[in-house]
């Protein structure tokens, strides 16, 4: 059944993705990004493919809370409701701890954590408001498992978002509201093209369309794609650390 969503983080990597996916199974879209001119890309991608499907596009900085609100808001006006909100605005790459790095480090857990959670707090608000129905998604990412050098805030703040949405779908047990964390391998898409190595690395349609099953299934938690990382999570959590340092991915000087 078509159903209405709001995608954050949807002009470019697995938002950008996501939201051409979606579009071809039929739902309508509200996208929001920092950047206008590439979301305006992606609505005339669609309309290409699908004349007929309905996508509205508004900028949006996801560490604005107030900003955020009402944009969940104004999607829900648009498109007459929302189905289903999916929290994927998110960066990467802080750097090498003790390189002074605070500042990006800073942006990251603003944006990929607190962003998310002021996303996900208006989208549930807005649901109970229209009746309690809806799906909120919140894309993490198999960083979350373990600190990954390199990747120390990026981590953290994935772990974070996680957490939180841990304690969301107890909150909302026994109301009409799906809670679905999506935890992201290495899926091609700029977040990641820095890194040396890409292990079990996807393109970003295929990316995209496992996610979309799992969101129309409504699943609770998921990796992406579910083989080999569902096996390897476990793992992740006990290896030794003089293994994890010599095992994980290095990102490339920023330039």
């Amino acid at each position: 059944m078509a159903k209405t969503v709001l995608i954050t983080g949807a002009s470019s990597g697995i938002g950008r993705s996501l939201a051409t996916e979606l579009a071809r199974r039929g739902h309508d879209l509200f996208l929001t990004a920092r950047r206008l001119d590439a979301l305006e890309g992606v609505r005339a991608d669609i309309a290409r493919a699908d004349p007929a499907r309905r996508v509205e596009v508004r900028p949006l900085d996801v560490t604005d809370d107030a900003d955020v609100a009402s944009a969940i808001a104004e999607g829900a006006e648009k498109l007459g409701r929302l189905d289903i909100v999916v929290a994927n605005a998110g960066i990467g790459n802080s750097g090498r701890v003790g390189q002074g790095n605070v500042g990006r480090a800073r942006l990251i857990v603003e944006t990929d954590l607190i962003g998310a959670i002021a996303t996900i707090d208006a989208a549930v608000a807005l649901f109970r408001r229209q009746g309690g129905s809806g799906q909120v998604v919140g894309v993490s990412s198999v960083a979350a498992v373990r600190g990954l050098p390199g990747s120390s805030s990026y981590s953290a703040a994935k772990a974070g978002l996680g957490v939180y949405l841990e304690s969301v779908r107890a909150e909302t047990h026994g109301e009409p509201i799906t809670v679905t964390t999506l935890a992201p391998g290495y899926i091609d898409t700029p977040i990641n093209q820095d890194m040396t190595r890409r292990p079990f690395l996807i393109d970003a349609e295929k990316g995209a369309r496992i996610m979309a099953d799992l969101i129309e299934r409504g699943v609770a938690y998921a990796t992406v794609p579910r083989l080999p990382w569902a096996l390897l999570a476990p793992l992740m959590r006990v290896l030794p650390t003089a293994l994890l340092a010599r095992s994980t991915p290095q990102r490339d000087a920023p330039a």
